[in-house]
């Protein structure tokens, strides 16, 4: 299991030209275990009887991909989506559509890859510079992050026998070569079906179709979270249990600060959208004096952050920074939704002041999981 990219060419799909491109597994000598090369073939390009090594194929997979080789693959439609967008999927000559899209001539590259292939990536950017392609090899980061695993509870209930020895260790390595793997369908769907669940007993009221966006929702949150909140150079063991948590450092508990949020807007009868934006804010500045309102400006503080932690992600491409904004700003709305009576606040301005916070936190939580790819439900 591995975190989130794109894949190769020549072996899955293609829905678009882009600006930057990732990768999920390379094209590695052994298909059971993509990640998992020989150190040979790290080393080595060409094989004294002219055989290409990983790296040989990978320098001139990289050279197409910033469309400096001079060749291209050939194409087919893979799959046609009800809205009529159309993905591609490389083929054979005889196979191959003459009117397909151009991809390659990528301006950056991106390639999301284990800690375990550092050496193998150093040796394609290096190449790249040795064929005068300095300014390629500028444009070309290795996405390096460390193992993605499970703990022996995970594992165990996606039905592998564990030892002994397993369940006592804080995780389980992945290994396709040992057929011990998990799809990413997979795991999306026993995620999805747990969140489910949870949510028939929630809302029964709602119709299937209704908690089933919901579920999905949450069970897409609460993966891409779990994924993201680890720094690059962490271990991560992956548990079913761990990431669906309401409580804690998870993708429900964030998304749960925005429900909330939308709750009391709701029960107000007002719109979070635009509600803040006519308010006398001169008028708030005496809600902020007082060493009684420094947790209130902590939450103000905590959510001017969110574009600066964007950049700063971006600057160190460590995703795990926003992740945490996220957390923490949803432990200080929760802080404050228990500490202010909100909706029940007899003062007029002072209610409208707790209201426009609620309004700015929400805002900035929103706008921190779409950028981590997780989307609020409705209700939870």
């Amino acid at each position: 299991m591995r975190r989130a990219g794109t894949a190769k060419p020549d072996s899955t799909t293609k829905d678009t030209k882009g600006t930057k491109e990732e990768r999920l597994e390379p094209d590695a000598p052994n298909a059971e275990d993509e990640n998992d090369v020989a150190e040979e073939d790290q080393k080595v390009i060409v094989r004294s009887n002219g055989t290409v090594g990983y790296v040989g194929k990978d320098i001139a997979y990289h050279m197409w991909k910033f469309g400096l080789l001079g060749r291209d693959f050939y194409y087919r439609i893979f799959y046609k989506y009800p809205n009529n967008h159309l993905c591609w999927v490389s083929t054979d000559e005889a196979h191959g559509e003459p009117n397909h899209p151009h991809f390659g001539d990528v301006a950056e590259i991106y390639n999301v890859i284990d800690a375990r292939q550092s050496e193998a990536q150093n040796t394609v950017i290096e190449a790249l510079r040795g064929l005068g392609h300095n300014e390629a090899a500028d444009h070309y980061t290795h996405f390096s992050y460390e193992m993605v695993a499970l703990t022996p509870r995970c594992a165990a209930d996606l039905g592998y026998t564990l030892s002994e020895e397993d369940k006592a260790r804080s995780y389980i390595e992945v290994s396709g070569r040992k057929g011990f793997g998990v799809k990413a369908d997979d795991l999306l769907d026993r995620l999805i079906e747990s969140a489910r669940a949870e949510e028939d007993t929630r809302h029964p009221e709602l119709s299937e179709e209704e908690r089933n966006t919901i579920a999905t929702q949450i069970a897409v949150g609460a993966l891409r979270y779990f994924m993201l909140k680890y720094t690059k150079q962490s271990v991560i063991a992956f548990d079913f249990k761990d990431a669906l948590s309401f409580e804690g450092e998870t993708g429900p508990y964030a998304q749960y600060a925005v429900v909330r949020a939308n709750s009391i807007f709701r029960k107000a009868g007002l719109d979070p959208e635009t509600y803040s934006t006519n308010l006398p804010a001169q008028e708030f500045s005496k809600y902020l004096d007082g060493a009684d309102a420094n947790d209130l400006w902590e939450i103000w503080l905590g959510a001017a952050k969110t574009a600066f932690i964007v950049d700063q992600c971006i600057a160190t491409t460590e995703p795990a920074y926003l992740a945490k904004h996220a957390f923490q700003l949803a432990q200080q709305f929760a802080a404050f939704y228990h500490r202010h009576r909100i909706l029940d606040e007899p003062d007029e301005s002072r209610k409208q002041f707790l209201l426009a916070t609620t309004a700015v936190v929400r805002r900035e939580l929103i706008r921190t999981l779409k950028v981590l790819g997780i989307d609020a439900p409705s209700v939870m």
